[in-house]
């Protein structure tokens, strides 16, 4: 190899140049080691056994913004994270047998947004833009179409059957995703009942954040959106320049504590670790006025991450003997972020949201939880150009554009990150697109970035998770989970019941080898 260098260490091949450096790990360079890869693949695929029980649990994984994209610039990201290349890396949910696409429109818009898809994956009817709950016969804005247009999401039916339910949420708990779950609006931003129309009140609508404690009675309640629970005169505990939204005066939390036992209002970190999932079967958790924070940006000892809450709310809910439906979403700030043009924020957040969905498949039994991962709509983010192998995700191609400048590899096609100087647009190199507000490149001016209208992927994996194939309408996630637990309109499903038989927790697995491992040599 002319005018190169070969070099080994740590099981890498690294190439180098004055161009660039390529580090690849030693076995890819032999046909066996693809060769393996390929009948291990083949003999999983083989020996799959299909679950065709009925599911006790539910868990609804919602990536918010998480488009096929995002998945594999996170999947690369979690693997540089951990000192590897990347590209060979696999997440969490790229583990999940079973894999489909959804069709993401909503029914007057190709761009859909997270209101009318959140009602089409969680109630099973797809609905227009920007409306909450109720058919697509509801226009946005027009409270007295509310009225015999409301549709019930799969957490509804769950709590009617008997269910502990959850929501788990890194944005408000009055936002578009978690808000389909027990809310009919006719407006998704009609947080508190100072945003609502003279029309919405004359018409007797309420706003979403009084109907998410009088609809349906919710287990665990966890997120962001304190301000909206609370009356004007009453001051944030946090910030004290921050006064609660409510005219009528009402304080929600305290409505919400009413006549139950065993409930807890928590808004730190403190607080929230101190709850004992033991002695608590109802927990509401808002730990911040609006959403919460980025994960880049989190304060651990303030604010617990997704994972933690998570955690807490399987162990709050899997005490009911007749199961739990839990709906967990990083709106997270994926969505944001990519609004934002800024990749790093929502990449980072999708790595944690992964760790998340980890977290969950170690405290739960495959044989009796449906999982499923999706995403209510993807973005116009892209990530290409050359780059060779284990380039950073959020730097910069090898290659120069014909402008003689630098480009990242990671771009938007549209939003704030629009920048000309001198008439063309600036230089970049890996060290600026590496900060956590850089802005990537987008040749369209747009004060934010658009979602996308492309399908998105579902990854499912438990009891009938095979029901997830081909390429689907995004209504069609509502009908497979109902089906699955045998809800409402398929509570005749007659599924045999769920089987855990020949499950052993990893913990508990942990625990056995440790003590045959001390008997052996004691």
């Amino acid at each position: 190899m002319a005018n190169k260098h070969k070099f080994i260490f740590t099981g890498l091949l690294v190439f180098t140049s004055l161009q660039w450096t390529l580090s690849v790990p030693v076995e890819e360079l032999h046909a066996t080691y693809w060769n393996n890869k390929g009948r291990e693949a083949l003999h999983s695929a083989m020996n799959m056994q299909l679950n065709n029980r009925q599911a006790k649990n539910i868990i609804l994984f919602l990536g918010d913004g998480m488009g096929v994209t995002t998945v594999t610039a996170a999947r690369i990201l979690k693997g540089q994270l951990a000192g590897k290349s990347g590209e060979e890396t696999s997440l969490v949910m790229d583990t999940f047998p079973h894999l489909a696409l959804s069709k993401t429109y909503n029914v007057d818009q190709q761009m859909p947004d997270s209101a009318g898809t959140a009602t089409a994956y969680l109630c099973g009817v797809k609905a227009n833009y920007g409306t909450l709950g109720v058919t697509a016969a509801c226009p946005r804005y027009n409270c007295s179409a509310t009225y015999g247009n409301e549709v019930t999401s799969v957490l509804h039916r769950a709590k009617q059957a008997g269910k502990s339910v959850g929501i788990v949420t890194t944005t408000r708990v009055q936002h578009a995703s978690p808000g389909a779950n027990y809310a009919h609006s006719a407006n998704r931003g009609w947080y508190a009942d100072s945003d609502l129309t003279a029309e919405a009140v004359q018409n007797g609508c309420r706003d979403i954040a009084y109907q998410l404690i009088h609809n349906t009675e919710i287990n665990v309640i966890l997120g962001g959106g304190r301000q909206y629970m609370f009356p004007r005169d009453m001051q944030d505990p946090e910030y004290p320049t921050y006064r609660g939204d409510r005219n009528d005066g009402q304080n929600l939390v305290m409505e919400w504590l009413k006549n139950k036992k065993n409930a807890k209002y928590v808004w730190n970190k403190a607080e929230f670790d101190a709850v004992n999932p033991a002695n608590t079967d109802f927990l509401m958790g808002l730990f911040e006025p609006k959403d919460c924070r980025y994960e880049l940006e989190r304060d651990p000892s303030k604010d617990p991450s997704l994972t933690e809450m998570v955690e807490k709310a399987i162990q709050i809910l899997s005490k009911n003997k007749k199961g739990y439906f839990l709906f967990v979403e990083d709106k997270g700030r994926i969505d944001h972020g990519h609004h934002g043009n800024r990749a790093k924020k929502a990449l980072y957040e999708t790595v944690e949201f992964d760790q998340a969905i980890g977290r969950a498949a170690e405290l739960t039994s495959e044989q009796e939880t449906l999982s499923v991962v999706t995403a209510d709509h993807s973005h116009v983010f892209a990530f290409g150009g050359h780059s060779i192998r284990g380039n950073p995700v959020l730097g910069v191609s090898h290659s120069i554009a014909e402008d003689n400048k630098h480009f990242t590899t990671a771009v938007y096609g549209n939003g704030p990150g629009y920048k000309m100087v001198n008439g063309t647009r600036p230089d970049v190199n890996v060290t600026t697109s590496s900060s956590n507000d850089y802005r990537q490149q987008a040749p369209v001016p747009l004060d934010s970035e658009t979602h996308g209208i492309e399908d998105v992927a579902i990854f499912a994996k438990g009891p009938m998770s095979h029901l997830f194939h081909g390429v689907q309408e995004q209504s069609y996630i509502a009908h497979v989970m109902a089906y699955a637990a045998c809800l409402e309109p398929y509570d005749n499903c007659k599924l045999p019941p769920p089987s855990n038989a020949g499950f052993i927790h990893p913990s508990l697995l942990l625990l056995l080898m440790g003590l045959i491992l001390s008997l052996l040599y004691t």
